[in-house]
């Protein structure tokens, strides 16, 4: 078993937010790895609801801001819907996951959490007009 430290980017990787999950096997799926980060993160919010969240998952009332979301009142999220629209997001190019200096093409992709314990989370921004 092995610890695993998430790490939120920016493009120009700039770190803003990370926790570290101990106890994951030493291989997992991308997908897997993704759904886990995101029950994780739900767990955790709705523990103590924040009212400004950077992290991935963004529940569904929740309005845009700069560097994260802004909620009206807190209330739980459902994590499995939330991997469900992380998975969308990772399809239609909204984030980028990296393994070390590795990119992860494919969420059946296997990872080898010994060699590489930090899952950085690049969301990527649409080009306006492009």
């Amino acid at each position: 078993m092995t610890s695993v430290t998430f790490r939120d980017e920016t493009s120009a990787g700039r770190p803003l937010e990370e926790f570290t999950l101990p106890g994951l096997p030493d291989r997992i799926s991308a997908r897997a790895l993704v759904r886990l980060r995101v029950r994780e993160e739900v767990a955790r919010h709705n523990a103590g609801p924040r009212r400004r969240r950077p992290g991935l998952v963004a529940p569904l009332e929740a309005e845009a801001e700069l560097n994260g979301y802004e909620a009206g009142r807190p209330r739980p999220i459902d994590w499995e819907r939330q991997a469900d629209a992380a998975e969308a997001a990772f399809a239609r190019n909204g984030f980028v996951l990296l393994t070390g200096e590795r990119q992860i093409e494919d969420l059946d992709e296997e990872i080898d959490l010994t060699a590489d314990p930090v899952i950085s989370f690049v969301r990527l921004l649409p080009l306006v007009g492009g």
